[in-house]
């Protein structure tokens, strides 16, 4: 496994996005530095921010010993696991076969899981005015998603056979399951893998990590208007 010998700079918000890294520096045991980027404050629109995150999300790193020894900036939470696997050898295979298994189960949650569960939870928990179609529309297909990865867990201890980046990507995005208007004893596949995730003393440590910045943002009407009403700047 590659050493790691100055840290590498974490920009972050404890939210299922953040988790991902947080989780996943916290697995490797490398050292890092935690740079929290309150994004109820709009602080992920600062330009030092944006020069590393053009997206204005994080999380975001800064590698100052990345490919030659240079520094590499990375944004996007599912380049960012891949970057850190690759890197130190860990939670990514090398082999093909088991590495596309990976990738698969990876790119669903970018594309699937994470974005509906937030649909999901904006529509049930934050919308000013309850919508019934969002609701539904978006619990719903939660709910689908949600059955995808209890079929896929049948049989099986996580969802590319050993631990993996998948795991840490996915399992934020189950945290809130309630909220999501879902029940995990209709999953029972998936409950099994939550609770034994859940467990584990890094995962522990990466999902605590900045909760005490974290406030309730059902209450905070000003973080919402900076959070959902978001236009091109």
């Amino acid at each position: 496994m590659t050493t790691q010998t100055k840290p590498i700079e974490l920009y972050y918000w404890p939210t299922p996005n953040g988790w991902k890294i947080s989780i996943m520096l916290e697995e490797l045991g490398v050292p890092y530095d935690l740079k929290l980027v309150n994004i109820g404050k709009g602080e992920q629109f600062e330009p030092s921010f944006l020069r590393i995150a053009p997206n204005n999300r994080m999380p975001a790193i800064i590698d100052p010993e990345g490919p030659g020894g240079e520094p590499i900036s990375v944004f996007e939470s599912g380049a960012i696991l891949q970057y850190l696997g690759r890197k130190f050898g860990k939670f990514y295979p090398q082999d093909e076969r088991k590495r596309v298994a990976v990738e698969e189960w990876l790119f669903w949650q970018v594309g699937g899981l994470g974005p509906m569960a937030g649909q999901a939870h904006h529509f049930r928990q934050y919308a000013p005015e309850k919508i019934e179609y969002g609701i539904n529309r978006y619990t719903n297909e939660v709910n689908r998603l949600y059955g995808v990865m209890n079929r896929r867990l049948e049989g099986r201890d996580y969802l590319a056979d050993d631990y993996s980046i998948a795991d840490m990507a996915s399992f934020g995005w189950i945290v809130s399951h309630a909220n999501q208007g879902q029940d995990l004893n209709d999953f029972p596949n998936l409950k099994r893998w939550f609770e034994a995730i859940s467990a584990r003393p890094a995962v522990q440590r990466g999902r605590d990590l900045g909760k005490e910045a974290r406030r309730n943002l059902a209450e905070d009407k000003e973080a919402q208007k900076i959070l959902f009403g978001q236009r091109a700047r």
